[in-house]
């Protein structure tokens, strides 16, 4: 039926007559009507028809019966309503305290004045990583007084108090930390950190991590010890042992033991306790063996030097918006006039802006190439010479990505890359990604898709190792895809969404999960014009679109102009009502995102456009607005509260009642619907689209009623949840996949969960 060729007998294998990805996952939708726990990878691992079945009749369970799942309480809505006015206030005296600082030296009378000693003390407390610290730790232990691992109630007391510190570290600064600050922090939150230890990631809010002496964690590893399971709040302790290591974007779920001297590969998903010396991958976290340890014996001295020099850095990095500021000053400042402020700065807008963008480019640039000489290959001390090099151009190339959004995903991202040192062919199509640029070589043609991760550091023994990665001829890294130090995504490659480039991929192949399983899949034929051959029309046509960039970035930048007149006609009350008038900016914000999504793309629907097609640019173009103006002003800083909710419905997305949305990575809105008392965590992608062979496939996303999207889980085009069911932390759902109700699922692919 799904094939629609007659099966000649059982030793058929499924994948020689025809089979693919998209009939693998539609056969398992199938399946799963008299097998609830059949997966996709079931098929992957077993094709032949007799050993699928064999395999599908030792995996039958019963399922767990149907859960009520309890809606977002109303009266914590209007708590998150009203939490957010003193949280956005403190953001808002960072904004009184530029003004009057520059208004005690600027003759100009329309800005405020204050004592010296006053924004002397203001500058220090919520601008210093001291300051910082003391405010969102400080908070956070006197919010969180009291808690303890266990199970609670969502958007209950608790929650609420969990969620208000996670915020107040956010506004207060303290999630920006690097560094040896992080170190300081952790510490200050009332986590338990060894000596000689590398933190690399943020420790969480609760306090409850043990870092034992010399682990290693590297960075974006989720250490919150905490998600949403539907109506229930999962909190719990997290522990890594002595010398054990914790790969780039792990996730350690509450209640996670890391063994002495043990390994977590990178991207993986640890769920219970690993024991002493073993290595572990994948999501979930499963055992390869012993831990490798391919490290020099000897823990390399760790010297003050470079440690000082890891936070004065940390420090500096913070320091880069203002120096570009300071050269938007200098470009506007001719505009402004004592008796028309607001009228100077209209004229002012556009060359500060542009001022602001090429000087911060221009420091992202020098920087990185200058900390790229000397970058070798090969294992040296984390705090050396050439550790803290590496570990600075990743946290330029962060920054990079996000304050220079509108250069990615576009016609001009190549060259940028290339200036930082990239070596990328011709034709190549590069999104948001994350590397050490003089270390990746990218092929002629190749794709490369948001978030990608390539030539990371990898940490251990107080040692850091670093080398090349390549993305070959034709290639294509998926969204959330890794290319670890020494390995390539071989030429027509393709290595699938939230995966692993594997040790020795071969040409041609595809691979998809973690670990990476090989799997069956051919190229679709398209027009060659519209995705790697586009005629000279095209280039122009598109570049005109992507020069259009540049709106956002003025329209964020005339809400911030209005934010500060608003806040200087306010004056002596500017401190107490700063908080009020950035809610309004948000929500300014919020509102012309929406009004460009519509106006660019209308409503989104079902369908395949090649990459050079106008639907392509422009629907990038709207995520322009959506990642440049509403995210900086109040999308990112609100996860799951009702102007979350609201804004997303704004987009066209369909969203019941009672839902908990942290997660703004809805590309294509109005493809989603989330039902009554669904829950999004943190970090999940509802990719409503796929860019295999450059063309774009659009399809709908549907969470049914109080279903549970785990943190860092993915959910690609045409899936379905069904109600009440859960998918945990770090899971992959396959296209067209359907997943029963009142289920429970893990892994990437995902699999029956049995804890």
């Amino acid at each position: 039926e799904v094939l629609g060729i007659p099966v000649t007998g059982a030793s058929d294998d499924f994948f020689a007559i025809g089979g693919s990805s998209l009939a693998a996952a539609q056969l398992t939708t199938r399946l799963r009507t008299r097998y609830p726990s059949a997966a996709v990878l079931d098929i992957y691992q077993q094709p032949v028809l007799r050993k699928l079945a064999r395999r599908l009749e030792k995996s039958a369970q019963d399922d767990g019966g149907t859960r009520f799942v309890e809606p977002v309480p109303v009266r914590a809505k209007v708590l998150q309503l009203l939490l957010l006015v003193p949280l956005f206030t403190l953001l808002g005296l960072r904004w009184t305290v530029v003004p009057a600082a520059l208004g005690n030296v600027l003759p100009y009378t329309w800005l405020p004045t204050a004592p010296w000693w006053l924004v002397g003390a203001l500058a220090l407390v919520l601008f210093s990583p001291p300051g910082r610290l003391a405010i969102a730790a400080g908070g956070a232990r006197l919010l969180l007084r009291g808690l303890r691992p266990g199970r609670y109630a969502r958007g209950g007391s608790v929650h609420l108090r969990l969620w208000t510190a996670e915020r107040l570290a956010e506004f207060s600064g303290a999630s920006g930390l690097t560094g040896a600050w992080l170190e300081r922090y952790a510490r200050a939150l009332g986590a338990r950190i060894g000596p000689d230890v590398d933190l690399h990631s943020l420790p969480p809010v609760t306090g409850m991590l043990k870092l034992g002496r010399g682990a290693a964690v590297e960075s974006e590893v989720d250490l919150s010890g905490w998600w949403l399971d539907g109506d229930r709040l999962e909190v719990g302790a997290v522990k890594v042992g002595a010398h054990a290591v914790v790969g780039t974007r792990s996730i350690l779920f509450p209640g996670a033991r890391v063994g002495k001297r043990a390994e977590v590969a990178p991207g993986s998903a640890v769920t219970g306790q690993i024991p002493t010396g073993q290595r572990w991958a994948g999501a979930p976290a499963v055992k390869l063996g012993k831990a490798k340890r391919n490290w020099p014996k000897e823990r390399p001295r760790k010297g003050t030097y470079w440690r000082v020099m890891y936070g004065v850095t940390g420090f500096g990095l913070s320091a880069l918006p203002v120096l570009a500021g300071a050269a938007a000053f200098l470009a506007g400042r001719v505009f402004f006039t004592p008796d028309a402020p607001l009228a100077g700065a209209a004229l002012a807008l556009v060359p500060a802006t542009l001022a602001f963008g090429a000087a911060y480019a221009l420091l992202i640039l020098v920087a990185v190439r200058l900390l790229s000489l000397g970058l070798r290959e090969g294992t040296h001390p984390t705090h050396s010479r050439v550790g803290w090099q590496a570990w600075t151009v990743t946290q330029l190339m962060d920054r990079s990505r996000e304050t220079l959004f509108p250069l990615y995903a576009g016609l001009v991202t190549p060259v940028w890359l290339r200036l930082l040192g990239m070596r990328i062919g011709r034709g190549a199509e590069v999104s948001t990604v994350l590397a050490l640029p003089s270390l990746t070589t990218v092929g002629e043609g190749a794709f490369l898709a948001d978030d990608t991760l390539t030539a990371p550091y990898e940490l251990g023994g107080g040692w850091m190792r670093i080398g090349r990665a390549e993305i070959g001829r034709r290639a294509f890294l998926g969204n959330s895809g890794m290319t670890a130090p020494g390995r390539s995504v071989p030429d027509g490659g393709l290595v699938g969404v939230l995966s692993a480039t594997p040790k020795k991929a071969k040409k041609g192949s595809s691979y998809l999960g973690l670990p990476p399983v090989r799997l069956p899949r051919s190229a679709a034929d398209g027009d060659q014009s519209r995705t790697y051959d586009p005629p000279t029309r095209l280039l122009w046509a598109r570049g005109l679109v992507e020069l259009c960039r540049i709106v956002p970035v003025f329209c964020s930048a005339a809400i911030g102009v209005l934010t500060v007149a608003a806040l200087c006609a306010l004056d002596g009350w500017a401190w107490a009502l700063s908080g009020l008038v950035l809610l309004a900016a948000g929500v300014a914000a919020a509102l012309l995102s929406i009004v460009a999504k519509w106006l660019l793309v209308g409503r989104h629907r079902s369908g395949e456009h090649p990459l050079w097609s106008s639907f392509v640019w422009r629907n990038e173009l709207a995520d322009t607005f959506v990642e440049v103006v509403a995210v900086p002003w109040l999308a990112g800083s609100v996860p799951g509260t009702p102007l979350m909710t609201a804004w997303l419905r704004g987009l066209g997305a369909r969203i019941g009642k009672g839902v908990w949305v942290e997660s703004y990575w809805l590309p294509e809105t109005d493809l989603v619907t989330l039902e009554d008392a669904a829950t999004v965590n943190r970090g999940c992608v509802l990719q409503t689209h796929l860019f295999h062979d450059r063309i774009l496939r659009t399809d709908t996303v549907v969470l049914r009623e109080g279903a549970t999207l785990g943190p860092g889980g993915i959910v690609l085009p045409g899936s379905m949840i069904g109600a009440r069911t859960t998918l945990g932390p770090a899971s992959l759902v396959m296209a067209a996949e359907s997943v029963p109700d009142d289920t429970r699922w893990l892994g990437n692919p995902i699999e029956a969960w049995r804890p």
